[in-house]
C-alpha cells in the first residue's frame, strides 16, 4: 500500500508541475494584458508537433538542437501573436470580444495543425521512455525530468522578474498599466516579450508531456483546463498561487484513485474548482496577492 501511494505522489507531484506551468502561461498574459487567452492549449500542441512532428523529425536533428529550434520558433510565434493580436485585443473596451478572439485563434492553430501534420497521432520513440527502478519503487524517466525541469524553470522565471531590467518592467505593468506607461514602459512591447515567453513555456509543457499521452489535436485540452482550475485555486493572477494549484489538484486527483476508478480522476480537478469557487473563491494565496 505505502508503495503505491509513494508512486502515486511521484506521479502527482509531476502532472501537478504541468499543471503550474500552464497556470503560470495564463496569469503572464492575464497581468500584462488583462486577457484571458482560451488559446493555450493549442499552442501546447502546436510546441509539441514542432518538437516532436516531421519538420524536426526528417531532419535528424538530436533533441537538444530540437529542443532550442523548438523554443525559438515558438517565440518568434508568440511574438507575433502578440503583435498581431493581443496588442489589438489590449485595446478593445469590451473583454468579451477579446475572450472572443483567443477562443477562434485556437481554432486558427487547431486548423493550422491538421493541415500541416494531419489529424492522426503521432509519437517520439525514445524520448524519455525509461523506467528506474529504486528498491520498490518504479519512476520514469518523465516524471523525473517534469519535476527538475518545471522547478529550473520556475526558479529562472523568479530571477528573470527580479533582476532584470526587462522582467521589472514586466511586473510595472503587471502592477498599473497606466502608471507603466505614464513612467516610459512600452506596454506593447511588454505584451509581446510576455507573450513570446508564454510561448516558450508552452513549448516546455508540450515536449514534456509528450511520453505521458500521444501527439495529437487534442492532446493539451484536458492539461489546458486543469491548468486554468490550479490558477483558479491557487488565487488566480498570482505565479505561486498557479504552483501551489497545480501540485494540490496533480497529488489529489492522484490519491483519489485509491478510492474511485481512476477513469473519473480528471472529474477530481473540476470537482476542486467548483468547491474552492463556492467555498474560497480567491483561492489558496488569493488574499496574498492582492496585498501585493
Amino acid at each position: 500500500m505505502s508503495t503505491m501511494v509513494f508512486q502515486l505522489l511521484i506521479t502527482g507531484i509531476a502532472y501537478g508541475m504541468i499543471y503550474s506551468l500552464v497556470g503560470i502561461e495564463y496569469t503572464l498574459i492575464w497581468n500584462s494584458s488583462g486577457l484571458l487567452n482560451f488559446s493555450h492549449d493549442k499552442l501546447i500542441t502546436l510546441g509539441a508537433y514542432i518538437f516532436g512532428g516531421s519538420m524536426i523529425i526528417k531532419m535528424n536533428l538530436d533533441n537538444p538542437i530540437a529542443i532550442v529550434l523548438t523554443l525559438a520558433i515558438m517565440g518568434v510565434v508568440g511574438a507575433l501573436l502578440a503583435a498581431g493580436i493581443f496588442n489589438r485585443l489590449y485595446s478593445m473596451r469590451s473583454n468579451i470580444f477579446a475572450i472572443i478572439g483567443t477562443v477562434v485563434l485556437a481554432k486558427i492553430i487547431s486548423e493550422f495543425i491538421r493541415l500541416f501534420w494531419g489529424s492522426g497521432n503521432m509519437r517520439v520513440s525514445g524520448w524519455l521512455d525509461k523506467t528506474y527502478f529504486i528498491g520498490g519503487f518504479a519512476i520514469t524517466s518523465a516524471n523525473i525530468v517534469i519535476i527538475i525541469v518545471a522547478i529550473l524553470l520556475v526558479a529562472v522565471l523568479e530571477v528573470f522578474f527580479k533582476f532584470t531590467k526587462t522582467g521589472k518592467a514586466m511586473r510595472c505593468v503587471e502592477q498599473n498599466k497606466k502608471a507603466a506607461a505614464l513612467m516610459g514602459i512600452n506596454i506593447n512591447r511588454s505584451i509581446c516579450i510576455t507573450t513570446a515567453l508564454s510561448a516558450m513555456i508552452c513549448a516546455v509543457i508540450g515536449f514534456l508531456v509528450i511520453p505521458l499521452v500521444n501527439i495529437s489535436a487534442t492532446m493539451a485540452t484536458t492539461i489546458g483546463l486543469k491548468g486554468f482550475c490550479s490558477g483558479v485555486i491557487g488565487g488566480f493572477g498570482y505565479i505561486p498561487g498557479a504552483i501551489a494549484g497545480g501540485i494540490f489538484i496533480g497529488v489529489v486527483e492522484n490519491l483519489a484513485t485509491i478510492f474511485i476508478p481512476a477513469v473519473y480522476k480528471d472529474a477530481v480537478s473540476f470537482l476542486l474548482l467548483i468547491v474552492f469557487l463556492l467555498i474560497k473563491p480567491t483561492g489558496f494565496l488569493g488574499k496574498r496577492a492582492q496585498g501585493r
